[in-house]
């Protein structure tokens, strides 16, 4: 990458900036480091964390991109930063609608940075902005990691109904019913409810859901059309952080006596082999209920 100045394996278009420099050993690239960003899958966040930890210099401010719970653990990665790193190390995070590609292509991109501490948040926003990409600041760590992580399994959920010929109506219906889901568990972990009519939430939310750059999106249409979720991931050739958070979603939803009907049935079609068909007839079978409760 260093020699072509791109990623030719994922991102092959966008070039590098003359700024970025690609370091393979973890050591010299952390030297003299005083902001640390990790992108990087959620099911490899601990194991990173776990590696720069002996490297960190005193005043390091944290920020990733990682979306998800842990899977094991049911976790959010403020969470996980915390138990291995610290509580006191100051965190952000990064999330909203965002596809690589246009990033990488200039085009005009809006996200949400949030940090407990504010300073850290504007401080980070500042710097990671330009004319085609604004950052937007939150104090709201756990909304934005739990938009993060349920918009993945909700996507999921609408290309397998869009795989079935369901229409336009079923998929508005998946994402505004998933939307209140996303912010039932939000609020039920701490989160603020505004959080989810924002970037992280519910613009995320629709980005996933309805453009096939998404992975997610890709892996549900694939399982649709009678794939395995293996035979779809394999197929994608990237990690599908929908499938993985399926589980920690709804682990995490037990937990904390959480209604989550769409995401539940997202799970059971992908891990007990429950028939599209029958997920979708079940949701549509359900008592009848306030819209707002």
């Amino acid at each position: 990458m260093q020699h072509e100045r791109r990623n030719l394996r994922y991102l092959p278009d966008a070039t590098f900036p003359a700024a970025l420099q690609v370091e393979a050993d973890l050591a010299s690239a952390m030297r003299d480091c005083h902001e640390i960003l990790i992108s990087v899958p959620s099911h490899a966040f601990r194991s990173v964390l776990t590696s720069i930890k002996p490297l960190l210099q005193p005043g390091i401010r944290l920020a990733w991109a990682t979306k998800g719970f842990e899977s094991d653990s049911g976790k959010l990665p403020h969470q996980v930063a915390a138990e291995v790193l610290g509580a006191d190390l100051p965190m952000a995070v990064l999330s909203g609608p965002t596809f690589a590609r246009e990033v990488g292509a200039g085009l005009p991109t809006a996200i949400t940075v949030a940090a407990s501490d504010a300073d850290f948040a504007m401080d980070l926003a500042t710097s990671i902005s330009s004319d085609h990409f604004r950052a937007y600041t939150s104090t709201d760590l756990i909304g934005v990691e739990v938009g993060g992580a349920v918009k993945n399994v909700l996507a999921i959920g609408a290309a397998i109904s869009d795989g079935l010929g369901f229409g336009a109506n079923t998929r508005i219906a998946l994402i505004t019913r998933g939307l209140v889901e996303m912010t039932r568990l939000g609020v039920a972990l701490g989160a603020q409810r505004e959080t989810f009519m924002g970037l992280a939430g519910l613009g995320d939310l629709v980005l996933t859901c309805t453009d096939n750059q998404s992975r997610n999106r890709r892996f549900g249409l694939a399982f649709a059309s009678g794939k395995s979720a293996e035979q779809a991931q394999r197929e994608i050739g990237q990690v599908v952080e929908g499938f993985t958070a399926s589980s920690a979603v709804m682990k995490v939803a037990i937990e904390h006596r959480v209604d989550m009907p769409i995401c539940k049935q997202v799970y059971r079609m992908l891990h007990e082999g429950l028939a599209p068909q029958t997920a979708f007839r079940e949701l549509m079978n359900r008592g009848i209920k306030a819209e707002v409760s």
